[in-house]
């Protein structure tokens, strides 16, 4: 079933993704050589509760941390360690807060150091696609034009767009109906309505769109061992189009 917002109800939802977007921005800054994935982790957590607010993936089906830190061929999901961020690395940061009864959603993903010209161009177009995506998100328009967007514009620059993952509504649960995927076809799916709320989010592959999951449970990774890189945004559908509640930076 899916939920539409009211006026307040989107007003709210943009309290906590602001709050999402700050969080991340101030991760952002930590991101160098040697940081420890777990204390990005751990900072995300005692800076949401400094705000009154909760993580939400802690818990959430049994995930452990509050953040999720994907490395390099890692697409979601990846589990904060002792692990080491090294130069030319990339890492996704994922991160999610309940806060007054709603939820907020939004993922970046940022260069450790200086990378390859190649990583920064898969960066670049998936943020780009993400966009595509978001100016799509109208009422009168279909789920199909939003995936289309994004499917469209990865492809065309020589990458894939992951299939086994797809972005989602979200409101007062994490992850509610409908289902947002990265690929499809125009005017296809349910039509958009205003007081519609979707967590955007492209997962864009060097390589294969094909992914596995690692033996922790939660870890996706590309299957050719590629890297893959992942944008999100929270955006709610007004009487004026689609509005970023997530905006960062």
């Amino acid at each position: 079933m899916i939920i539409l917002k009211s006026r307040q109800e989107i007003e709210k939802m943009r309290k906590s993704n602001a709050l999402v977007a700050a969080i991340l921005e101030e991760l952002k800054k930590k991101i160098r050589p040697g940081v420890k994935t777990i204390e990005l982790d751990r900072l995300s957590e005692e800076m949401a509760l400094k705000k009154g607010a909760r993580p939400a993936f802690k818990g959430y089906r049994g995930y452990p941390y509050s953040l999720c830190t994907s490395v390099n061929s890692e697409v979601v999901h990846g589990m904060p360690s002792e692990r080491e961020l090294k130069e030319g690395d990339i890492v996704s940061l994922d991160f999610g807060i309940l806060n007054d009864g709603y939820y907020g959603d939004a993922a970046v993903t940022v260069p450790v150091g200086e990378i390859a010209p190649a990583a920064k161009r898969l960066l670049r177009v998936t943020e780009e696609a993400l966009h595509r995506g978001i100016a799509e998100v109208r009422a009168g328009n279909r789920i199909g034009d939003i995936s289309a967007a994004i499917q469209g514009h990865a492809e065309a620059a020589g990458f894939s767009v992951v299939r086994d993952l797809v972005g989602h509504g979200i409101g007062k649960n994490l992850h509610e109906d409908p289902q947002v995927p990265n690929y499809g076809s125009s005017g296809r799916g349910i039509e958009l309505k205003a007081g519609m709320v979707f967590a955007i989010e492209p997962m864009v592959n060097e390589g294969t769109y094909r992914v596995d999951i690692l033996r922790d449970g939660w870890t996706v990774v590309t299957a050719d061992g590629k890297l893959s890189a992942h944008f999100e945004h929270s955006v709610a559908i007004t009487e004026n189009g689609p509005v970023i509640l997530s905006r960062i930076g």
